[in-house]
């Protein structure tokens, strides 16, 4: 029943809002990475996770804040899409140790690095836990940029308006990994977060371009 809910929606996705906004992906081919792989998007909008989990072939793991499990049939919408609960603002380590496990295991997964909804197109602060991520499980990430949901869908909104939005899949970022090749170090981890964070400005500058032309 869960593997026909998640199917269902996800199609639903794909046939209603996939037009509803016009969708354009650049870059979609990257999404389809074999393996173990996170996905790191940049953060406008509750829109953002279903389109771009909805635009890979692949089941999609997510993150979800504690609260959105509750009661229990919402918790088991949430796990049947993918998702598994962590507690907003504390360090989850029974989380990530999951999601660790889940990519060692092959599984593909959706980490926001800003960790919650920014506004306008700059990059906020990158949190360490994709880095972490990463370099446990040594499996590559992919960043995104995206365009268009903030104004589709803003904080507080129950109801997506119809304006077009953009998706850019940009170049795929291998683990963090210590210049001798041995396990990274807390500097070599921040390090990388600063380069996924230029890739993400990248990725939102060439999203915000196509939704411009």
């Amino acid at each position: 029943m869960g593997k026909l809910f998640f199917r269902a929606v996800r199609g639903s996705v794909r046939v209603f809002l996939f037009r509803w906004f016009r969708l354009r992906v650049e870059g979609r081919e990257r999404l389809q990475l074999r393996g173990g792989v996170i996905i790191a998007p940049a953060h406008r909008s509750n829109l953002d996770g279903p389109l771009v989990g909805s635009s890979s072939h692949r089941r999609v793991r997510y993150l979800g804040k504690d609260s959105l499990f509750r009661p229990a049939a919402a918790g088991w919408a949430m796990r049947s899409l993918g998702s598994f609960p962590v507690r907003r603002g504390e360090a989850d380590l029974d989380a990530m140790r999951v999601a660790k496990e889940m990519l060692e295991a092959g599984e593909c997964m959706l980490v926001f690095p800003e960790g919650t909804r920014q506004e306008g197109d700059a990059i906020g602060e990158i949190y360490d836990g994709t880095a972490w991520l990463a370099s446990k499980a040594n499996v590559p990430v992919v960043p995104v940029g995206i365009a268009g949901t903030e104004v589709a869908m803003p904080t507080g909104s129950k109801f997506p308006s119809r304006v077009p939005v953009t998706i850019v899949v940009g170049e795929i970022l291998d683990p963090p990994k210590a210049a001798d090749g041995k396990r990274a170090k807390r500097s070599d981890l921040k390090e990388w977060t600063e380069q996924l964070k230029v890739r993400l400005h990248e990725c939102q500058a060439r999203a915000r371009e196509m939704l411009n032309e």
